[in-house]
């Protein structure tokens, strides 16, 4: 590694070069000394990213004497370039980690691409629909944002001209700290091909991610479309400007807002219906009357016990408690009338 980091090559270089080392094929020892008829011609990354010019992405693997191995580029004129030292790690036909005696050489790899940073990223825009935002991000300081990932990976979702247009009152209301993150908002820090975005959907950050101040969205397909959604509103690309490696520029149909600029525009939650109501619910309690009531009238007195004579009442507890009763008027009675008997006798 110290003999390629000697030639300083630029990053876009630096990256055909490693891709050359990333075969599209599975290879361990095992297969590497069972090569059918001795050679084989693998593809690499460098050649699938159609950055190769060729098929100088190619690498040929050959079985030599004495058991070893040798690799060399398909554009090195078939000299043996490194050969095989040991398997730094292998998980059968998923993937396996090789290393071998030194750097593949490939003039084609390393020579230095037409460099992303010499875009010009407003006139790309401008010349293909986003002309409103490119215009307002050539006159911010968030171009230099921009221009400084494209090197390292960068994709852009620029609004159309009709949804920028309409914007821009509420851009200008903005401060500006505020016109600078809501442009940065619509870059994030990696390249992004249309397929990977498809397959890749899930909450993203961007280039005015700062800490706690998220400035995120989700990147969400919906059948061969694919959307971009923050808390206030989904936008759609309608348009492919740039999508090729390191470089990205997609058209939306509407202007990204992001929660931390524009909350007060954020939809919100209907109110939950209310339960409806019980019937107890729609019952009145009757209120206590204010008005004088008069008393009850007093009871009968057959209808109250304390009002019986008491000579009954005696009666009563004589007969409960099986004594005998004895009237003192009747026994006189009978005595008078005895004496007037004997008497007239």
């Amino acid at each position: 590694m110290a003999d390629l980091l000697s030639k300083h090559l630029t990053l876009g270089a630096l990256r055909n070069v490693l891709s050359l080392h990333v075969l599209l094929d599975y290879f361990d020892a095992k297969k590497l000394h069972e090569i059918t008829d001795g050679t084989a011609l693998a593809a690499t990354m460098f050649q699938a990213t159609g950055s190769a010019p060729g098929s100088s992405g190619f690498v040929n693997i050959t079985d030599l004497k004495g058991g070893k191995v040798g690799f060399s580029p398909e554009d090195n004129g078939g000299i043996v370039s490194a050969t095989f030292v040991k398997t730094v790690q292998a998980i059968p036909y998923n993937i396996s980690v090789i290393q071998i005696s030194t750097i593949l050489p490939s003039p084609e790899a390393e020579a230095p691409a037409p460099g992303p940073s010499q875009m010009n990223l407003t006139a790309l825009m401008s010349a293909h629909g986003c002309k409103v935002f490119a215009e307002t991000l050539l006159a911010n300081p968030a171009e230099q944002t921009f221009e400084d990932n494209i090197e390292s990976g960068l994709t852009i979702f620029c609004p159309g001209d009709d949804a920028m247009k309409g914007f821009m009152p509420k851009y200008k209301n903005l401060s500006a700290a505020g016109k600078r993150s809501l442009l940065e908002y619509h870059g994030i820090p990696i390249y992004q091909s249309l397929s990977s975005l498809r397959s890749s959907n899930g909450l993203t950050n961007t280039l005015a991610t700062d800490g706690a101040n998220k400035y995120d969205f989700t990147v969400q397909n919906d059948g061969t479309d694919v959307t971009i959604k923050t808390k206030i509103v989904t936008a759609k690309i309608t348009n492919t400007l740039v999508d090729k490696q390191p470089l990205a520029i997609y058209e939306l149909n509407k202007v990204l807002l992001p929660m931390e600029l524009f909350s007060a525009l954020a939809p919100t939650p209907s109110p939950a219906p209310a339960p409806a109501p019980t019937p107890e619910a729609d019952a009145k309690s009757p209120k206590p009357s204010t008005k004088h009531k008069s008393p009850p009238a007093p009871a009968a007195p057959s209808d109250s016990p304390a009002d019986a004579p008491n000579g009954d009442v005696a009666d009563q507890t004589a007969d409960g408690n099986g004594a005998f009763r004895f009237n003192g008027g009747r026994f006189g009675a009978v005595i008078l009338s005895l004496w007037f008997v004997f008497f007239y006798l």
